[in-house]
């Protein structure tokens, strides 16, 4: 598989390739004229990470996606599950917004402080779009006529061990109380093949919160393996207009429930026509979510 990858990487600079990407950030270029981005965002180096993710996103993870039609040309508050120990599940869902959505965007992922923080790696994110996710921030950026990427499992979504595959977390309330108070409507996501990326983790969290750590997974293997991903686009929660974003809790949770079964929904059926993968047998079996495909 890796010496298949290698021989891929010229992909990215193959004409084709030159000409699909000089076509996109020709119109983000357009789009982000005379704006200055007070979070960091450079369209240049975001090219360059984004030429290096290709061949990762085409022919390792093998990337297909599903639904994109219920993509408008609007700012979202795009919900997604988080699922694979790392963020790669974010760094493919931003590629499909730039490559695969028209017109292409760039997808701002609210990320945590921890993260933010990590030397090279923060500063870096940034550059391609990433953002600290507070409410300020996430707010400012919808009514610049942004769309955001938030996690609402949060940290415990990433961090689950290998009999949790697919089973998501329950959802912070922020993401919707910020909808409520834009206006902006929530396009939900479910992710298909990302937990298979380490199939075998157990996460010590009494050790990880002594070193500082919000999750600290232990696998066999260093190097994600190249689980096929499909991405499923639902179509978009329209946020009801009698609500305050002020409300309390439980007059909110009906709706995020509801979003939440969206997704989980979405998930299962997406598990019913995934791809074979060696590492779908070692999850199946543990989580016992479905038979194996004859």
């Amino acid at each position: 598989m890796f010496k298949k990858l290698l021989t891929k990487i010229n992909d990215a600079s193959s004409p084709e390739t030159r000409s699909h990407f000089d076509s996109i950030f020709a119109q983000l270029e357009k789009k982000y004229l005379g704006k200055e981005d007070p979070w960091g965002l450079n369209l240049e180096k975001a090219r360059k990470s984004l030429e290096r993710l290709w061949p990762l996103y085409k022919h390792y993870f093998r990337v297909r996606c599903f639904g994109t039609k219920n993509i408008k040309d609007q700012p979202y508050i795009v919900v997604a599950n988080h699922s694979g120990q790392i963020a790669i599940d974010g760094m493919l869902i931003c590629s499909m917004f730039s490559t695969q959505v028209e017109p292409p965007r760039i997808l701002r992922p609210m990320v945590e402080r921890f993260f933010t923080g990590i030397p090279f790696i923060g500063s870096w994110a940034a550059e391609g779009g990433a953002v600290l996710g507070d409410r300020q921030n996430c707010i400012n950026l919808l009514e610049r006529g942004e769309s955001v990427l938030v996690f609402p499992e949060g940290v415990k979504g990433i961090a689950k061990d290998s009999e949790d595959f697919y089973d998501m977390k329950k959802f912070g309330r922020g993401f919707f109380r910020i909808a409520l108070a834009t206006g902006i409507p929530i396009l939900p996501i479910a992710v298909v093949g990302a937990e298979e990326f380490y199939p075998l983790v157990w996460h010590p969290l009494k050790l990880a919160r002594k070193i500082g750590l919000p999750a600290m997974p232990l696998t066999p293997n260093l190097v994600p393996l190249p689980s096929p991903v499909d991405i499923h686009v639902g179509e978009e929660f329209v946020i009801p207009k009698n609500l305050s974003a002020d409300a309390p809790d439980n007059e909110l949770d009906e709706y995020i429930n509801k979003i939440h079964h969206q997704i989980q929904t979405m998930l299962d059926h997406g598990l019913e026509s995934r791809r074979d993968f060696v590492g779908n047998m070692i999850t199946d079996k543990l989580t016992k979510k479905m038979n194996l495909k004859d």
